[in-house]
């Protein structure tokens, strides 16, 4: 009943919009700090996290996998984390706030915040992990007020004939 309700309903549109438009201005601003301070650096919060990782209770690494992964690959390559984090940021944020491919704005986001989580930090990414995921299960319904309206059955439209083309072996 819920579910149909975030999914079908224009009243929750709405509310989801709000929804959206918070958690889309958190991510603008954040990542827009980032590109116009200049001074953005994540290779201390990297290094930080490979030397300080979340401990069980038997005081082992709980997601030690995720430190290889950042010793090994986010450090040696922090000048493209440094590009990869800020845009990132605001192209969450920009897609929540117009309502323009809500969905993987969302999962983005979703995967930004728990990519924190994982490091350590745990600040507000619980929050905004369960207002992305409020707006993933309301799939469509979460963009309807906003550019999805027109954009997504314009993507399907395209993405349809290109298949079909492909299908049939005439040229675009």
């Amino acid at each position: 009943m819920f579910i149909s309700f975030i999914r079908e309903n224009k009243i929750a549109a709405g509310i989801l919009t709000l929804l959206r438009l918070y958690l889309g201005y958190s991510w603008l601003t954040s990542g827009w700090g980032k590109l116009t301070g200049g001074s953005f650096d994540a290779g201390g919060f990297l290094a930080n996290a490979v030397n300080n990782p979340v401990k069980g209770p038997d005081g082992t690494a709980v997601y030690s996998w995720y430190t290889t992964f950042l010793d090994s690959f986010a450090l040696p390559n922090v000048e493209l984390f440094n590009t990869l984090i800020p845009i990132g940021e605001v192209l969450v944020g920009l897609g929540l706030i117009l309502g323009c491919l809500t969905t993987a704005a969302a999962f983005f986001g979703c995967l930004m915040n728990f990519s924190f989580l994982l490091a350590g930090t745990i600040s507000h990414n619980p929050t905004d992990i369960l207002l992305s995921t409020i707006l993933l299960t309301a799939g469509l319904n979460a963009g309807y007020y906003g550019l999805d309206r027109w954009v997504i059955p314009y993507v399907r439209k395209t993405m349809g004939k290109r298949s079909s083309d492909k299908i049939t072996n005439t040229p675009l």
